[in-house]
């Protein structure tokens, strides 16, 4: 599948949309549910740990937000902190959150994120949600990277770039089938467009914030004017654009099942720079004390895409 530079269409989309992301992006994606929670209905978030786990502190992203084995996130600061943006605005009402849907994975060889980690965000969320709502697997011997049941990724077991993982799993199925009701089984081949974005013209709150180009993957129904859904995917670390093309947007397998769902996927793209080397979404304050709420630079910048996609703009 070829990315296809070409004018985007007029689409027809519903306000409410799902997230999903793997590690940083797994981080930016619980950020933004809960940040825009009256907007969006549901995440899948893989390989992340708490909302506000670093509390604008690199040191305590460190020490208990990635791979140590005695970390602990703080959720009490965490909860204190989210009620708090909850007052001034900062975030939506948390009460949006009764009716959404949450789908978490931890892969049991992950030595990039420790358990406990993972563990604390499955604990936040089940604080926000109704007990059936949230579904947590921790089960799969995989390493960190986003699993999939095809042969274009890398080994399983190997933490290694593109950070695909080859492992006879089916995660992005199990993510949308949990987040969206009746989804229909995938397509044996996706035959939507992917189009390259230009993130800075479309929102020019992105300069400097994000990357000059991102992603969207169109099903042929959604480019002819059908109502669709969108579903936004956040990249990893060491996986925009500028590090591995458009890989994360071609081979996660969302888009086979966005054809046969009638679902646009946008794939935002974060970029590299001297406090971000790595490309990372920014979970730590990188970009700002605000990062986590609706007053972050990133955060407003994807939202302003999203409602440029949506028409709203």
């Amino acid at each position: 599948m070829a990315t296809e530079k070409a004018p985007l269409p007029k689409l027809v989309l519903d306000k409410n949309i799902t997230v999903s992301g793997l590690s940083s992006g797994g981080y930016m994606a619980a950020q933004f549910h809960l940040a825009y929670s009256s907007e969006v209905q549901g995440a899948a978030i893989v390989a992340a740990g708490p909302v506000y786990c670093a509390a604008n502190s690199l040191q305590t992203a460190f020490a208990h937000c990635l791979n140590q084995q005695n970390s602990t996130p703080d959720l009490t600061a965490a909860k204190t902190y989210l009620e708090a943006q909850q007052q001034t605005g900062g975030i939506d009402a948390l009460e949006n959150l009764t009716d959404d849907k949450v789908w978490l994975f931890h892969g049991s060889k992950d030595s990039t994120v420790a358990p406990a980690v993972s563990d604390a965000l499955a604990v936040q969320y089940q604080s926000l949600l109704p007990k059936n709502s949230l579904v947590y697997i921790k089960d799969k011997p995989f390493a960190h990277h986003f699993p999939t049941d095809h042969s274009k990724g890398t080994d399983c077991a190997a933490s290694t770039a593109p950070f695909i993982g080859s492992c006879g799993y089916d995660a992005a199925g199990a993510m949308l089938s949990h987040l969206l009701p009746g989804v229909k089984p995938r397509a044996e081949k996706s035959s939507g467009q992917l189009l390259e974005l230009d993130q800075i013209a479309l929102a020019p709150i992105a300069k400097g914030q994000l990357g000059a180009t991102g992603y969207l993957y169109l099903p042929e129904s959604c480019s002819k004017g059908q109502s669709c859904r969108l579903h936004v995917s956040f990249h990893g670390c060491k996986q925009y654009a500028g590090a591995v093309g458009n890989v994360y947007a071609r081979l996660t397998g969302l888009n086979e099942y966005a054809d046969s769902n009638q679902l646009v996927v946008f794939y935002p793209q974060a970029d590299k720079s001297v406090m971000n080397p790595n490309g990372c979404w920014d979970w730590w304050g990188y970009s700002g004390e605000h990062y986590a709420t609706k007053n972050g630079a990133q955060m407003q910048a994807v939202k302003q895409l999203i409602e440029v996609l949506q028409g709203r703009r």
